[in-house]
């Protein structure tokens, strides 16, 4: 007997994104939606246009969002490394945000990927 693959619809109205065994193929908002990475992306890049903030994660020299949908490569490549009073170490740059302005980042220490962003004023 042959069993029927059931493909669930995400609160977005798509399928899950493909994904490895132990990820689920979409993340889950605030309110408990659930959308598949494409949507995230999405959202994200709206957030970050709307508040000229964001969260990402400093993967070499580029910065993604968890799936890895949104990319922003670093500045000129370039990445500071600065001291930190707690982490010991911080990292910055500068890369071309969402919104094709210039956005800087921090990520605190080493045991992290975890860049806090920021889109800078206009000079």
């Amino acid at each position: 007997m042959r069993e029927e693959s059931r493909v669930d619809i995400l609160d977005c109205g798509h399928a899950p994104s493909p994904h490895s065994p132990i990820t689920t193929g979409y993340g889950v908002t605030e309110d408990g939606k659930r959308h598949c990475y494409d949507c995230c992306a999405h959202r994200v890049r709206v957030r970050m246009i709307e508040t000229g903030k964001g969260v990402l994660y400093l993967s070499g020299k580029e910065l993604t969002d968890w799936p890895g949908k949104l990319r922003f490569p670093v500045y000129a490549g370039y990445i500071a490394k600065g001291r930190h009073n707690m982490a010991r170490v911080r990292y910055d740059g500068q890369f071309i945000g969402p919104d094709g302005k210039r956005w800087r980042f921090t990520q605190y220490g080493d045991n992290t990927q975890i860049a806090h962003c920021r889109r800078l004023k206009a000079a």
